[in-house]
């Protein structure tokens, strides 16, 4: 069974990430993809070894290519003073609707799966590796952010940072993303957006608590 060319490997994740978008991944199946990419369920296997690879492979992907879009949009506007810090941050906390227009289906589908749900022993190491390395790359992201704003990289103030980039986009965007959609691209309305750029500026109105003198660590 030959296996697929590299662009066509790019296409048939293409097909396998809006399956998973539509449907979860519980009910994503090997059939289900070589029946909607018109690739074989041998060719399939063959290409990536077993279903909870091609998930994986599948997770990274779309997980590896947003973060490249929170360098791209932080580059876009951070200058070194603190105003542009801030611009960063927000820029950071605008990366999942604008990943939303991009890669809609990939952008749905990072909000339905969660790593931990594609970790197991079926999982090679070199690929659970990969998923680990991308988490280091999001922490040195947080760091960088956290140091632009405040010259510093505690505990206290990469938690700030998380709370804009993280749990505040994904408060105000999970419902768009997550919802049925009649053509597959979720709609994340332009009051959304602002009030999210709104809320961010506004935690990075207060700077983060001291952190301890005593045994004191930096990311």
């Amino acid at each position: 069974m030959a296996r697929p060319r590299i662009h066509d490997l790019d296409r048939l994740l293409d097909v396998a990430e809006q399956l998973v978008a539509d449907g979860g991944p519980e009910r994503f199946t090997v059939r289900g993809l070589a029946a909607a990419s018109g690739v074989s369920n041998g060719a399939i296997y063959h290409a990536f070894g077993s279903l909870p690879v091609l998930l994986g492979r599948l997770w990274l992907r779309a997980a590896a290519d947003f973060l490249d879009l929170q360098v791209e949009l932080i580059d876009a506007v951070h200058g070194g003073d603190r105003e542009s810090a801030v611009e960063a941050v927000v820029a950071a906390a605008s990366a999942p609707a604008v990943f939303a227009d991009r890669r809609p289906a990939a952008a749905r589908m990072l909000v339905t799966v969660r790593r931990d749900q594609l970790l197991g022993p079926q999982v090679p190491q070199e690929l659970a590796e990969q998923m680990f390395a991308l988490d280091k790359r999001l922490v040195a992201l947080l760091t960088r952010l956290s140091r632009a704003l405040w010259g510093r990289a505690d505990g206290a103030s990469v938690e700030v940072v998380t709370m804009c980039v993280v749990d505040l986009p994904t408060a105000v965007f999970r419902r768009a993303l997550s919802e049925p959609t009649t053509d597959g691209r979720p709609v994340i309305g332009a009051d959304s957006r602002e009030r999210l750029k709104a809320a961010v500026r506004a935690v990075l109105t207060l700077p983060p608590p001291e952190a301890p003198t005593h045994g004191r660590r930096e990311t």
